[in-house]
């Protein structure tokens, strides 16, 4: 199966500073140690079910059916941890496609992976690389990559710190981002979980960048309003996939992988399921999943 993944060549850095500080224009988030006082506090007495409600997409459980979710769409697969060792050139423009997300050499994030890998374990497998994958970022070139990368990257990721240098990774730029921005909208845990396989496809962009996840945000906020803002969660969150959908018809890397929006999340949202509760079905790439 082939795996999709679409990341514009920008600054991660200064993305994720721009994204955090959109989310702080409108009062913080329930995240970070003061969500979790407040949580703690509000709702010490219910059950164990409301909190994780309260957490949204952040709690352990949600996060996990999150992860598999979007393995199914991408790797035809819940199991993603076993992603963690992926890696091919699926021939989109953007070089190598490596890891739980699809980290690509051509756009900076497998640069950061990589060296923020070196950082913590220096001298690992990947660590010689460093150079050559300074040089192709940008590109889909190879150079200095080849041949024994592929090889090299699969034996890293048998290594506990290049497993977590993944997950920090992806928390830090994709996950924490996309839940704080849609807690920030008033979305409950499936809002959160189409803000974060969009950032993850589509990268977090700008609202100039239509074909971002800040651009698609940026026009759904053109046709609806999100609960924040007085408007109907169900309602916004139709308009989002909606350009998000005529988005990924337009790019040839991404129209075959409509799925993931038809047969899973508009499904959920269509049987008002947005808590995200499990037993869950749907179908993606032709194939049947369930979480019980």
């Amino acid at each position: 199966m082939q795996k999709f993944t679409s990341h514009p060549g920008l600054p991660r850095a200064a993305i994720l500073l721009a994204i955090l500080a959109l989310s702080a224009c409108g009062g913080a988030p329930l995240g970070g140690d003061a969500g979790n006082v407040l949580i703690s506090n509000t709702i010490a007495s219910q059950p164990d079910a409301n909190a994780a409600a309260a957490d949204g997409l952040s709690a352990p459980a949600k996060k996990e059916i999150a992860m598999q979710l979007v393995s199914s769409s991408e790797n035809s697969s819940l199991d993603w941890k076993a992603q963690y060792a992926y890696i091919e050139d699926i021939g989109d423009g953007r070089g190598y496609t490596g890891g739980i997300i699809g980290f690509t050499s051509g756009t900076s994030d497998m640069l950061e992976l990589v060296t923020a890998y070196d950082k913590i374990k220096p001298g690992n497998l990947l660590s010689p690389y460093l150079p050559a994958l300074r040089k192709v970022n940008g590109s889909a070139s190879h150079a200095g990559l080849d041949p024994n990368f592929v090889t090299d990257w699969q034996n890293a990721a048998k290594d506990p710190v290049f497993q977590q240098s993944q997950d920090t990774l992806r928390d830090n730029e994709y996950f924490n981002p996309a839940v704080s921005l849609a807690k920030q909208d008033g979305l409950r845990t499936l809002g959160q979980f189409i803000y974060y396989d969009a950032i993850v496809m589509h990268g977090p962009g700008a609202d100039s960048q239509r074909n971002s996840f800040q651009g698609i945000r940026a026009q759904a906020l053109l046709r609806a309003l999100p609960p924040s803002r007085g408007g109907n969660e169900t309602a916004y969150l139709n308009a989002f996939l909606d350009v998000r959908r005529a988005l990924m018809q337009s790019e040839p890397d991404h129209a075959g992988n409509l799925d993931r929006l038809d047969t899973q999340q508009r499904l959920f949202l269509q049987n008002g399921n947005l808590d995200l509760n499990t037993p869950l079905a749907w179908k993606v790439n032709g194939d049947s999943y369930q979480i019980n």
